[in-house]
This record gives structure tokens, sequence and C-alpha cells, in this order.
């Protein structure tokens, strides 16, 4: 809080099942989640310290109906940010199932926010609803989704999330700032104007150098890749990434960028090293 910053993400994650061996040997699979709710932090942290938070919403998990309870709740609470998702897969599948009921992509997510905010709710009842006000964000990817085709389909269906009523973009984390810039380029030739938040992460680990590029689908520039294969231990990682995000950060805001979003992913330390030597 001490940087004063202008809104606090809060993630959600896809429930995890656990199976309980029978008599017969058969198995009885309980969804289970072990985390507190992303409502209620984000409800906790805009109580205690008076700062917008934004939730993220996703299709994973949720049927329509409850989609649409979890907004009227965050509604209630004041909460009317919201980074509108499709998710990740749970552990178990190799590609995304859509839940019973529920959206199979963003967009259709960010079409039943949007119908919201006109009082158009799923069912049709015999009073008139409130319209909602959500401020709807939508992710986009520097190099592209790693399930799309290319970086011009994955534009394409960007853009339909920003025509369904997307306000603003925050990207996946990225290394390279002309990844950014170019993405940015390829946006607003694609008629994508809406305003384009970097999403920024620190490396911290060892453990970083191999899990980032593989789970996010980046890539490490070659300036960065040669300090990074010299490291030995975590604390010479997490200095050469403290010292890059500096850099990066230092580029962005001399580019006029219209936010910074740091991924700190429960471990403020490396943010906060860099916030302290650029704001």
């Amino acid at each position: 809080m001490e940087f004063d910053p202008k809104f606090i993400n809060v993630t959600y994650h896809r429930e995890e099942y656990l199976y309980k061996t029978l008599p017969g040997g058969y198995l009885q699979k309980y969804a289970i989640r072990k985390r507190p709710g992303t409502v209620s932090i984000c409800a906790a942290i805009q109580s205690k310290f008076r700062i917008d938070t934004v939730p993220h919403l996703i299709c994973g998990g949720f049927s329509k109906e409850e989609t649409e309870n979890a907004l009227i709740d965050l509604q209630f609470l004041g909460i009317d940010n919201i980074l509108a998702l499709r998710g990740d897969p749970v552990k178990t599948e190799s590609t995304f199932i859509p839940t019973e009921g529920g959206h199979r992509y963003a967009v259709e997510l960010i079409q039943q926010i949007k119908n919201m905010n006109s009082g158009k709710f799923l069912y049709d009842e015999k009073y008139v609803n409130s319209p909602t006000d959500f401020c709807i964000g939508a992710a986009g990817y520097p190099e592209k989704h790693f399930e799309a085709l290319n970086l011009k389909t994955d534009l394409t269906y960007l853009k339909q999330k920003v025509d369904a009523g997307a306000e603003y973009i925050v990207t996946q984390l990225f290394y390279d700032n002309q990844k950014y810039f170019g993405f940015v380029d390829a946006c607003r030739e694609a008629g994508i104007n809406v305003p384009i938040i970097p999403g920024i992460k620190p490396i911290s680990s060892l453990r970083h150098i191999q899990f980032i590029p593989k789970t996010f689908a980046v890539d490490f520039p070659e300036a960065l890749a040669d300090q990074l294969v010299s490291c030995k231990t975590d604390a010479e990682v997490k200095a050469v990434g403290i010292e890059w995000g500096i850099q990066q950060t230092k580029e962005l805001i001399g580019a006029g960028v219209p936010s910074l979003h740091f991924y700190t992913m429960g471990k403020a330390e490396e943010v906060k090293a860099i916030a302290k030597a650029v704001f």
C-alpha cells in the first residue's frame, strides 16, 4: 500500500478433485476448494484499504446461473471491476472442458456481464432488474495464447471480446518490451482501441528459468537468457530478475503505458524492490 496502487487483482483457482475408494474398488470423486474465495478476499481488501479490487471471473467451474449469482454478490459489495477469463483446465484435464450449463469461451462470459449491465438477466422476472455497472477487462497475449493458431487468429478472438464489451486488456507476462509494443500496434491495426495494460512478473528462482517459458508460453530475450544461464543460486536469479524488471518497467512508463500490472503470485518482495526503484 505504500506505493498507492490504483487496483489489486485477485485470481480465481479452479476446483480440484479428490478420489475416495469405495467398497468393491469403485472411486467416488469429490470437488474441493482449499483456498478462500475470490469474492471474500476482494471484499476484505476493499473494506480494509479502500482500494478498487478486481476479481478474476472464469468460465470453468461455473454455470451461467452461478456466474450471475456471483456478479450480484459483487455488485452488492460495491465491487464493480471484473477481469473476465475462460480459465485453465482442471489438473486432471488435458484441455478445457466447459462446465455443464456454463460458458465455453471468455467472450460468452463478457456478453453475460454486458447483458447484466443493460438490466438483462438470465430469466424474465415480473419486476425490472436493476442494471449492474461492471467495468469489464479481458486477457491479451503479446506472444499469442498457446492454443491459438497464430497471432492473427488470437487478435481476431481478442477483438470479439472487446466488441462484446471488454473495456480494457491486461496482458500475459512478458520479458521483451518490443513484443508488447508490437502487440499494441497489431491490436490498433485490428481495430482494438481499448487500453492495454502490460503484465510484469519478476523472475525470482532457478525453477522459474524452465517453469515460466513452459507454463506461460513466453520467451526470454537473449540478453536476459544470457544472464540467467550463468546464475547458480536463487539469490542470483532474483537479483537479475529485479534489475531486469526495473529496466523493463522504466521503459514501459517512458513509452506512456496506461498502467502497470505486476504479477506477485503471493510473493511481493521482488515487486516491492522494483517499485522502490521506479516510483
